[in-house]
């Protein structure tokens, strides 16, 4: 079965909304309609950083990765960071994990981005494994402030 990596597009929204669902799912996030019109509204604003690419297979969305560029001041670069990526638990070892991530990759270099970053849980095994395999592990320890 042939995988496609491409831009998220209008007419994939529903599938995108089943799949984000999923993920906030995973995560254990609370996530409302309005909080996903809001994320799909980013996604198809020309003046909103936010992208996205879709995985599909045989016509059905399998999979998604959002990712943006941040700006780096230490190293007076630009990098990107990919902040969201799910693929459906029916086609996880489809490749599609893989293709997202070469896919904002691929968008990186074209963008002289000097790395692509991203954070997962701790015991996000599956996932990890494939993270340790494309990527490095760094040393940094992630801090959050509630507002």
């Amino acid at each position: 079965m042939p995988l496609t990596i491409r831009p998220v597009s209008p007419d994939d929204r529903p599938a995108w909304e089943a799949l984000y669902q999923g993920y906030a799912k995973f995560y254990q996030v609370e996530q409302t309609a309005e909080m996903r019109a809001r994320v799909w509204g980013w996604l198809h604003d020309a003046e909103n950083e936010v992208n996205g690419f879709v995985a599909e297979q045989d016509g059905t969305l399998i999979g998604f990765t959002h990712y943006r560029p941040f700006y780096s001041p230490l190293s007076a670069n630009v990098k990107g960071f990919l902040d969201d990526l799910f693929v459906d638990p029916a086609a996880r070892g489809s490749g599609a994990a893989q293709g997202l991530i070469d896919a904002v990759s691929a968008e990186g270099r074209a963008k002289g981005w000097a790395v692509i970053r991203w954070i997962t849980a701790d015991d996000n095994y599956r996932a990890r494994s494939l993270y340790d395999r494309v990527a490095t592990r760094t040393g940094w320890i992630t801090y959050d402030i509630q507002l």
